[in-house]
């Protein structure tokens, strides 16, 4: 099931949506009218909405769901409170399913995805590295193989979804984002070393591993050289369209071997909120400042272009029946919109 809600109208909905109040779900589509105004609130409707009932039904984190979830919702809590339960199901993991570190994970990835997601709620709240989090971020380098990557999930589901290299530089950045000195710890020095070894066993098949790469390389030393680093970022702000966003598929493209598993053709000429985010959020980690044009078209593209449920659509780059991404376009577009400080507390970048 893919998961999208629509508002009943403000004057129905719950002030707090809990998981037992979170509406039922219906399909992400394509052609969901577009919202008159630009709403911050039905923003972080939706994302509760769907967070939620992913939990609530199928009782998992996934990267195309609720892991963006965690690291975008709080630039919203002004604007709407969260019940606080996708943290909570988050650092069950560890406390639950890991048995505070005693049972192995179910899947070796499963400690980067919930790690990952930690680490930057816990930039974006108290600031601390918590206890939870770092104690899950360890569990990761327990996963890790001797090559330095992980047995990634390979649904399909492009970007986030389909190779090792994905894992390897979302644990990266998990590392450097993680606040206080949880990158100068044993653990962590040596799974980075690891890191560092499987980049130069692999390399990044197109420009989205790039992206990662950089993002993560900004905050870890060793894994991209600033030439290198620069090239990415001005191949990446090349792929702006004319109307101010950024195609998904435009960051894919240049990966021959890639192909979407219903065989269609890469659409790398229609904006969309996943590539439109991430783009403004690089960009901006990388210094390009707020008030650049390029940055500022993108956010004009993005308040343009919210649908009714609060959601901005992305359309899968592997398959037209499910568009899952846009659940994780609709956070990174949140998180772009705070990077330009449309919403307060930025604490990336600058």
């Amino acid at each position: 099931m893919f998961l999208v809600f629509v508002s009943r109208g403000l004057c129905q909905e719950p002030d707090l949506i809990t998981l037992e109040n979170v509406s039922s779900a219906k399909r992400i589509v394509a052609d969901e009218p577009l919202r008159e105004r630009f709403s911050a609130e039905q923003a972080a409707r939706y994302l509760d909405n769907t967070s939620l009932a992913w939990q609530k039904r199928r009782n998992c984190v996934t990267c195309h769901t609720n892991m963006a979830y965690l690291m975008a919702r709080p630039a919203l809590s002004e604007v709407l409170k969260d019940s606080g339960e996708v943290r909570g199901f988050f650092e069950s993991y560890f406390m639950k399913r890991w048995g505070k570190g005693k049972t192995p994970p179910k899947h070796a990835y499963n400690p980067v995805v919930v790690g990952s997601a930690l680490a930057f709620n816990d930039v974006q709240t108290s600031g601390k590295l918590s206890a939870i989090t770092r104690q899950t971020l360890d569990m990761m380098w327990k996963t890790q193989r001797s090559d330095g990557g992980w047995d990634w999930a390979k649904c399909g589901w492009a970007p986030m979804e389909i190779d090792d290299h994905f894992g390897v530089t979302l644990a990266a950045l998990a590392v450097g984002i993680a606040p206080g000195d949880y990158g100068e710890s044993k653990a962590a020095k040596e799974g980075m070393e690891k890191i560092r070894q499987f980049l130069k066993d692999n390399r990044a098949h197109s420009l989205h591993h790039r992206m990662m790469l950089a993002w993560a390389s900004i905050r870890v030393d060793g894994l991209m050289e600033d030439s290198k680093r620069k090239e990415v970022l001005e191949e990446m702000l090349s792929k702006q369209l004319d109307g101010g966003g950024w195609a998904t598929p435009a960051f894919l493209v240049d990966w021959k071997d890639y192909e979407r598993m219903d065989k269609k053709p890469h659409d790398p000429n229609t904006p969309d909120a996943y590539g439109t985010g991430l783009a403004i959020i690089v960009a901006r980690e990388m210094g390009i400042p707020a008030e650049d044009d390029r940055l500022q078209k993108g956010i004009k593209w993005l308040k343009n272009n919210q649908r009714q449920s609060g959601s901005w659509f992305t359309r899968s780059p592997a398959e037209d029946s499910k568009h899952y991404i846009t659940n994780t376009g609709t956070a990174f577009a949140v998180l772009a919109l705070q990077s330009c400080g449309e919403f307060e507390g930025w604490p990336f970048g600058e």
